[in-house]
């Protein structure tokens, strides 16, 4: 059984208010909160928190026509920039872990991780009870 503070803490860190707003003033029916990262089922049917890899080669950003998906060269990580998306979805059709998804409200945008880019740890392992989330930096 999943307990979710992976996603509720994703929630709340894109949430107005941010990574401090407690997770107890969430607006769960909120349309314009969603989670970047989703649980699936495993094969056990176990729930598995499925989140972007950033991965070495993305072809999310290869198949980008927009310049909206980038890998930052700096960080390694795979960003995105909904000004530029032109939302044709070959990204999402692309993503070979199935990682990215459209926000559920307009269906314009891509959800993704973005690292939480400005806390230094993203909320998600940060929350995680049981430490089955961690950062693991390859060198």
């Amino acid at each position: 059984m999943s307990c979710l503070s992976c996603a509720i803490a994703c929630m709340a860190s894109h949430s107005e208010g941010g990574k401090n707003k407690p997770i107890y003033e969430l607006n769960l029916s909120d349309s314009e909160l969603e989670c970047r990262n989703h649980i699936t089922m495993d094969s056990h049917n176990h729930p598995t928190p499925i989140f972007c890899r950033h991965c070495e080669e993305p072809e999310c950003v290869y198949t980008c026509m927009s310049g909206a998906m980038s890998k930052n060269p700096d960080t390694g990580y795979v960003e995105y920039d909904a000004d530029k998306c032109a939302s044709c979805y070959m990204c999402v059709m692309n993503c070979r872990y199935g990682v990215l998804k459209t926000d559920d409200r307009s269906k314009s945008k891509i959800m993704k991780c973005d690292m939480c880019k400005d806390s230094g740890i993203p909320s998600c392992v940060a929350s995680c009870p049981t430490g089955a989330l961690y950062m693991d930096e390859e060198e």
